[in-house]
């Protein structure tokens, strides 16, 4: 193990740090809320709000982590201050020799991958990371860092805003100035927030919703299907032979297919149903119509699909599943699939619509 350096600005640094009155302090929404959302879009088990202390790294937030503080020795983050412009991305630390016999790595909470992004203040020092963490190697994605990045520039607005937030108590005589800079701040922050929720919830290449977001619209529609019958349908949209367009064409020709597809998508069916892009080259739609009317939707759509005027021969296979009284989502979810796999088994281009 390499034990990280301390930064040249490191007094000053520590004097920031302490000046925010942050240390040691209880738990705050507006924190974890963040914490969430980055490990919601990167898809870990762990992540942390983390201050790099004199001689130990303190959470501020933390989920899937245990203690409270690790001594500043062994902290990852306590080597992302030393570069505050860019992110340390650590993406197997049995590979690096600055943490590959880490206790954190060789013991709980096994460390295998790491991103952090630094957290700065106002004037510019380097106070401690936003990341995120997993037991297994991996990379992330453009947008997840994009994402690690703007939720780490939002936790460091928040701690900004609760140094400002003290110093104002100390100007109650001018409080009307004192109410419009927190009122500045809250919008401000609101505003990122819903940009943050915003991407958490859609699949950054087409603008569809997520899988996650139409699993919490299932969840709701099946729900109310029960209570008052309303009529429900699930459809599963695969692109044919997708794979051969990616070899052949490449990815970027791939990725005008998958958006073509994804406009088509909700050109038709936006006003009569709920669309996302369910991964890959795979859509789901959730149609709250009669099966009969939900079946010819579908034909409709593969017909529509194999007429997009790409220069490519583009098909696309289509499961339909009824739900039924007493269905959890697995349960219509898998029907959905088996169905879709019908089609692509009985041929390809074609709709396979099951009760």
């Amino acid at each position: 193990m390499i034990r990280p350096q301390k930064p040249l600005d490191e007094d000053a640094r520590l004097a920031v740090l302490r000046s925010y009155e942050i240390l040691d302090t209880g738990n705050e929404q507006a924190f974890d809320d963040l914490v969430e959302i980055a490990v919601s879009v990167c898809n870990t088990p762990m992540g942390s709000v983390s201050l790099i202390d004199a001689d130990r790294q303190w959470f501020k937030a933390r989920i899937g982590i245990a203690d409270s503080e690790t001594p500043r020795d062994q902290a990852f983050c306590a080597h992302a201050i030393l570069d505050p412009d860019h992110m340390l991305v650590v993406n197997d630390a049995h590979d690096d020799a600055r943490f590959r016999d880490n206790p954190l790595v060789t013991g709980d909470p096994n460390i295998r991958f790491y991103a952090g992004a630094p957290l700065l203040a106002a004037s510019g020092e380097a106070l401690g990371t936003f990341c995120v963490i997993d037991r297994e190697p991996r990379s992330l994605e453009p947008h997840q860092e994009r994402a690690l990045q703007a939720l780490s520039r939002q936790a460091s607005a928040l701690l900004e805003l609760r140094r400002v937030g003290r110093a104002l108590k100390h100007h109650l005589h001018e409080r009307e100035w004192y109410e419009q800079q927190l009122q500045h701040y809250q919008h401000e922050l609101e505003t990122q927030n819903a940009d943050l929720s915003e991407q958490a919830r859609t699949d950054p290449l087409t603008g569809l919703s997520n899988r996650r977001a139409f699993a919490v619209a299932l969840e709701a529609a099946m729900t109310a299907a029960t209570a008052d019958g309303t009529p429900l349908q699930v459809a599963m949209i695969d692109i044919d032979h997708f794979k051969t367009v990616n070899d052949v064409h490449g990815h970027a020709e791939g990725d005008r297919v998958l958006r073509a597809v994804s406009d088509a998508l909700r050109a038709h069916h936006a006003a009569r149903g709920r669309v996302a892009r369910y991964g890959g080259e795979e859509f789901v739609l959730l149609l709250e119509m009669p099966f009969a009317q939900a079946e010819l939707q579908a034909e409709f759509l593969r017909e529509t699909i194999a007429a997009l005027p790409l220069g490519l021969m583009i098909t696309a296979s289509i499961g339909v599943a009824a739900h039924r009284p007493g269905d959890t989502t697995e349960a219509l979810f898998a029907r959905a699939d088996a169905a879709l796999y019908d089609a692509k088994r009985g041929g390809r281009d074609r709709v396979v619509a099951v009760r």
